[in-house]
Formats: C-alpha cells, structure tokens, sequence
C-alpha cells in the first residue's frame, strides 16, 4: 500500500505554514500524497496570507481525520491532520512558548507515526530552538530535530541512545557534507572529535550514500586543524585521531581518503562543476560550521537536511525560521521544495 508523506508545520511563528502553503500552490503534483501535520486554522491564516500577497486564488485546507486520507483529497487544496488540541494565533517574528510545544508535538507525533509504519517520509518545516526551550519538558531536552527523532526512534526500538547514533547530512546538487557533531559549543565539538566518532560518522555515511548511489561512496575525510595539522605541527588531532579512525574505516571496506585541508576539500568535493574532476561523493567534516558555510555558501535555496542513521526517512529545508521575514508572505520556498523531492527520491531508492 503506497503510504503518504507527513510534512510537519514547523513553528507557527516562523515562515514554515507560508513556504508549505507555497509548496502546495506551486507543486500540485510533487505534493501529491502528502499532508500537513500541523495546526489547521494557522494553515488557513498562511493561505490567506500567500494569497492577498501574490494576488492569487487562496488554497482551501482541508482537515483530515487520518494520514491516508490524503490521497483522497483533490488536488489544489492541503491537506492538514490536526496535532492535538488547536493552537492560538501568535504573533510572527516573535518566541513563543506555545509556537514552540506545538511544534514539537507535531515532531514527535510525526516520529511515532512513521516508526509504526504509517508514513513514507518526514519532511519537517524549520522549528525555533528558542522556543522550543520556552516550551519546557520535554522539548526542552533537545536542541532540534535530528535529537528529538533519534530520542523517538531510541524509544520505539528498545535501545539506548548511545545505540542509535545519527548524523546530519546537508546536501545539494553539488555538495554532500556529514557532520560529526551537531549543535554544540565549539569548544565541545572539538572534544568530540574522537577516534569512535569520526568512525562511525565514516561508516553511517557509507551505509547511507552505498543505498542512495548504488555503488561504494567516495568519501572525504576534512581534518581539524588548518592543513590538516601539517604533520602534527598545527595540531596532533590528524594523526592521533582522524587518521586511525580513517584506516579502521577502510578496513570496514569504506572508500575513505583522508584527512585533508579543510580550506580545500570542499571545493575538491564539489560535482557537476565544468572542466573539473568529480573526486568526492561526500565529505565527513568536522563540526557543524565547517561543514555548513560551503553548504549554504553554494545556496541556501536548494540546500537539503538529510538525518542519517534512523530507521526512517526525514528530511528539511536547509534554512530556519527567517523571524525577520514570517508573516510577510514572501519567505522562498525553494529548498522546502527540495526537501520533499529528495524524500521522495530516497523513498524509492
């Protein structure tokens, strides 16, 4: 049976209700077999809102009762499966604790639903971390999405965290990055760059691309330091560290080559570029910024979140809440669009 893909609303604050009612004005057939996991009356405000600010036909919501529902309902409308209890109207642009839970509800609630079957995919609107703290147990517990969904599926499968380890993938049509840690201090993600770790962010990255590409991934392997330490000159991470992790990496049969400068493995990693060699299907990167400013540099509007490592599908837009924008109506919903295209695309890979 052909299962629906759940896309969930995001912080009501922010600009995820605009871009999804976009989605579903500008795509009516790559949203075919999706809904809305949200609020439906900030839905109906949203599609007001996109209309009167393009000067368009507003797009009815439709509440449904059930995921599969979604496929019955025709196209030019959007589905919306409402998460618990209706949320009161909050002011766009601004932190707000009840933005915060209700998106949270809707992850969780989503998490749930596709761990038990019933969805295809995830593809989450941006959430607020602010007010996702604001919200208090348990939301507060989790710096974002990837946490909160490896905290699901730890649950629903019996294991302890440490168990199910996840990483983040961002990507777009020229570059593939993995990061070995996530949201945290810099001085914190430096001390996370361990021989285990960087071990395994190598071989869940091969287990995930060996799926998508059908053949063994190339993968990069950034050092820490500038040049990669210079032969511990600059840092003995290189050698202490990465680099074991790199030739036990191969030994598991993972194509991994590394560590290399940082200031130049991204560009070596780049693809499809004119008059240049395609050396890399993926880079592993050390830390969340070193491996998000290339990303995002190469355009926020297409870049996609992949989590890898759970036993389901998610993806997102590579962007957040853009607070100075929401409740404008003009917020792009290019990479929304790009999210829900790769979902689909790894659903039937």
């Amino acid at each position: 049976m052909q299962l629906p893909i759940a896309i969930t609303m995001g912080d009501a604050a922010g600009i995820g209700p605009e871009i999804i009612v976009k989605l579903y004005q500008n795509q009516p057939t790559l949203s075919r077999g999706t809904f809305v996991a949200g609020d439906v009356l900030t839905m109906r405000r949203a599609s007001a809102l996109v209309a009167n600010v393009s000067d368009t036909v507003q797009l009815p919501v439709v509440q449904v009762q059930s995921s599969g529902e979604s496929f019955a309902c025709p196209e030019g409308c959007i589905p919306v499966l409402q998460v618990g209890p209706a949320l009161e109207p909050v002011q766009p642009g601004q932190v707000n604790s009840s933005a915060g839970e209700f998106s949270g509800r809707c992850i969780f609630w989503a998490a749930k639903a596709a761990l038990h079957g019933e969805l295809a995919a995830i593809v989450t609107a941006p959430i607020h971390k602010e007010a996702l703290h604001a919200a208090g147990e348990p939301y507060a517990n989790y710096p974002g999405h990837t946490e909160m969904l490896q905290a699901a599926a730890a649950t629903y499968l019996n294991r302890p965290l440490e168990q199910l380890p996840v990483r983040m993938m961002l990507a777009n049509d020229e570059l593939r990055v993995v990061l070995v840690s996530i949201h945290v201090s810099l001085r914190d993600a430096i001390e996370a760059v361990t021989t285990d770790n960087v071990l395994q962010t190598i071989a869940i990255t091969h287990g995930a691309l060996e799926g998508i590409l059908g053949r063994s991934p190339r993968i990069a392997v950034a050092g820490l330091n500038p040049h990669a330490g210079e032969s511990g000159l600059f840092g003995r991470e290189e050698l202490d560290v990465i680099a074991p992790a790199i030739a036990l990496a191969r030994k598991l049969g993972c194509n991994a080559i590394g560590p290399l400068a940082p200031d130049t493995v991204f560009m070596r990693a780049r693809r499809g570029v004119a008059g240049k060699v395609d050396e890399f299907d993926a880079v592993v990167a050390m830390y969340h910024d070193q491996g998000l400013i290339p990303v995002k540099y190469l355009g926020v509007d297409t870049g996609v979140n992949v989590t890898l490592g759970l036993p389901l599908i998610r993806t997102s837009p590579d962007h957040g809440t853009a607070f100075d924008i929401a409740g404008r109506g003009v917020a792009d919903p290019a990479s929304l669009m790009e999210a829900l295209r790769v979902a689909k695309t790894l659903i039937t890979s």
